[in-house]
């Protein structure tokens, strides 16, 4: 295993532990750190059900807890998230200027891929056996949730 791959497995193990941590509170199981330098400057987790927020999905979440950042430290950053990206994530993403993301599945929901690939973002989909559990199982007891978590 290639130290980038062995760090890929480290940070998207620490989105997993994220979306577990919602999933646990009732919530949506997705999750996303932002890494910069080899460290977590940012976590978090899809809060919409337990804050009764619009916007705060997992990536955003880990947005709003890494805090106000130099313009030149998203340029280097890398965001992990265990699910693809959404248009509002995706637009937050280029907005900020990340030019890596590494998604842990995109078999539950295909976002905005193509998008981010057409505004330069490096993706990487790695197709984790936790991430696609984890959603086939939030999917399966709470499809509810889920349909008004995807717009349906």
């Amino acid at each position: 295993m290639s130290q980038r791959d062995a760090s890929h497995e480290t940070f998207l193990a620490a989105a997993r532990a994220e979306a577990e941590a919602g999933f646990a509170e009732g919530g949506i199981p997705i999750g996303s750190v932002i890494v910069h330098e080899g460290r977590i400057i940012g976590r978090g987790h899809n809060r919409r059900v337990q804050n009764g927020s619009p916007i705060l999905h997992g990536e955003m979440d880990a947005f709003e807890n890494a805090g106000r950042q130099p313009a030149r430290v998203y340029r280097e950053c890398t965001l992990y998230t265990t699910l693809s990206p959404c248009s509002m994530c995706s637009g937050t993403i280029v907005l900020y200027g990340i030019p890596r993301v590494i998604i842990g599945e995109n078999r539950s929901f295909l976002g905005e891929e193509e998008w981010l690939r057409s505004r330069g973002v490096e993706l990487t989909v790695l197709d984790d056996p936790g991430c696609i559990a984890l959603m086939e199982r939030f999917m399966r007891e709470q499809p509810a949730l889920w349909n008004e978590d995807i717009g349906e």
